[in-house]
């Protein structure tokens, strides 16, 4: 079951159609009916005379749209199953915010996945929306490590791109598809208390998570709403931090007790030669994650990334993933099927 069962995997939560057959009327015959009709008495004749032929075999070209619904709504039920009243922490963004289909595929999963029964905590960056704004300011983008150097005017630019455009946009797709979405950013509700960077000299306003109140959080959650999270939080005083989405996403699952944690990436996920795309680790352990960290194997943007699964793994999260945001319906792959969508490194 891959992207064409996740795909009608997304009509879950609409009602199948029902057609109704019109029933012709029942008449009262006027003849005798002492003895069956000769049209009826032909037909048992015939029903002796040919007996009854087993049903032709099934084939993949036999299968009506119907029963293959069917078919793909019963080989999810031990995923639905397994994960239903779990929480799910993805973290939104890459070539998945860039374009307007897998936009829409990341949503209607969310939508779905909350229909089904599992609770989705959405975290998102904004880093396309980001470099958009800059330019147009003519302010450079500078990233090191993988993370973006933020003086006082990009801080003000990602504020305001992050917490008034990309999270209210994203709020109101989960609307538009059927579910209740609450929009956040890390100091709505005290949810995230930020701290500077020990790189700040070199990385500007660019913070850490000193801590986190998911009070806020578990409410919603409790009352089946979808919440959407932005990864801009604010220090003891007031000063406002880009902190990454991914390492959000990580502090956000521990202190959930989240089930899974999900990163969409632009790759297919870890790769055992990041030359070579078909080289994928399709599940790892922390001491070989790290193990491939130490010997190079992992690197720039996919750094943080890894750091965010461990920890997360080492405070309670019982798996995190990191899969292909370029895959349609890569969330319902990874969460629906035995096949995922990426790598999954477990504790």
């Amino acid at each position: 079951m891959m992207g064409g069962a996740a795909k009608t995997l997304t009509n879950l939560c609409s009602s199948f159609p029902l057609t109704t057959k019109t029933q012709n009327p029942v008449t009262t015959p006027t003849t005798n009916h002492s003895f069956p009709s000769t049209r009826f008495r032909h037909r048992a004749i015939s029903a002796v005379a040919n007996p009854v032929q087993p049903p032709p075999p099934i084939t993949a070209e036999s299968v009506t749209p119907g029963q293959y619904r069917v078919d793909v709504l019963s080989e999810s039920l031990p995923f639905i199953q397994k994960f239903r009243g779990k929480i799910i922490v993805v973290k939104y963004g890459g070539a998945a915010m860039k374009s307007p289909e897998l936009q829409a595929s990341v949503i209607n999963d969310l939508v779905l996945l909350s229909c089904v029964g599992l609770r989705p905590v959405m975290v998102h960056g904004g880093g396309p929306e980001i470099n958009s704004w800059l330019g147009r300011l003519n302010i450079p983008a500078v990233f090191r490590d993988g993370l973006r150097v933020t003086d006082a005017d990009t801080m003000e630019i990602v504020s305001m791109v992050l917490v008034g455009k990309v999270n209210k946009t994203l709020v109101s797709l989960i609307n538009k598809a059927g579910a209740t979405a609450v929009g956040l950013s890390g100091m709505d509700g005290r949810l995230l208390t930020a701290r500077p960077s020990p790189k700040a000299a070199d990385l500007g306003f660019v913070g850490e998570v000193a801590r986190v109140d998911p009070a806020v959080l578990r409410s919603l959650i409790d009352t089946n709403h979808i919440p959407v999270v932005t990864s801009v939080a604010a220090d003891e005083f007031g000063q406002p931090y880009n902190i990454n989405a991914d390492t959000v996403a990580g502090e956000l699952a521990a202190a959930l007790g989240a089930e899974k944690l999900i990163l969409l990436t632009d790759v297919a996920g870890i790769l055992e030669d990041r030359n070579n795309p078909n080289s994928l680790v399709k599940k790892i352990d922390i001491k070989g994650v790290k193990r491939m960290m130490e010997d190079g194997k992992v690197g720039g943007g996919m750094i943080p990334k890894v750091n965010c699964c461990v920890r997360s793994l080492a405070q309670g999260v019982t798996t995190a993933s990191i899969i292909d945001g370029r895959v349609p319906h890569s969330l319902l792959l990874e969460i629906l099927t035995d096949e995922g969508a990426g790598t999954m490194i477990i504790g």
